[in-house]
């Protein structure tokens, strides 16, 4: 059986984007500022520090992605402290943590969590009404999964 998650009228945002990615999700948050001003922003290291500066406001800076912030962010998500995350990263460039980064993702999927990863999907999420109010959102049941016979390999 499914569970109901709120999020509030006021969401917990994950803020992150590779190194060739910055300068988007820089332009974008500006572009939103007023409308971010009303949410709580997380962000890895460098992300966050940049993001600070650029809105002028406090905002939760986590490690350096490769050196852990992806997994601190993936961890949030997975105890329920993260409502969406945008996270702008580089399909054109290998990037020495790509399976933290793959994790995370698998991990917004899992816990039915909004995610944008380039402005278009970004700027959809920001002018859904969905944003400026809570909502219900259904967490999936894991309970099989959690249950299930474990076969020893003898």
């Amino acid at each position: 059986m499914s569970s109901i998650k709120i999020l509030g009228k006021r969401k917990k945002i994950a803020l992150v984007a590779h190194d060739h990615k910055k300068a988007d999700l820089l332009e974008w948050a500006v572009h939103n500022k007023a409308a971010l001003a009303k949410h709580e922003l997380v962000a890895t290291g460098t992300t966050g520090k940049l993001m600070e500066e650029a809105l002028d406001r406090p905002v939760k800076k986590l490690l350096s992605g490769p050196l852990g912030g992806d997994q601190q962010i993936g961890a949030m998500i997975a105890n329920g402290e993260i409502d969406m995350m945008f996270f702008f990263w580089d399909p054109m460039e290998a990037q020495p943590h790509d399976s933290d980064v793959k994790a995370l993702l698998r991990l917004c999927v899992a816990w039915n969590i909004p995610m944008a990863c380039d402005r278009a999907t970004a700027d959809f999420i920001m002018t859904s009404p969905f944003m400026h109010e809570a909502y219900e959102s259904t967490l999936p049941d894991y309970t099989d999964y959690l249950n299930r016979k474990v076969k020893d390999n003898e």
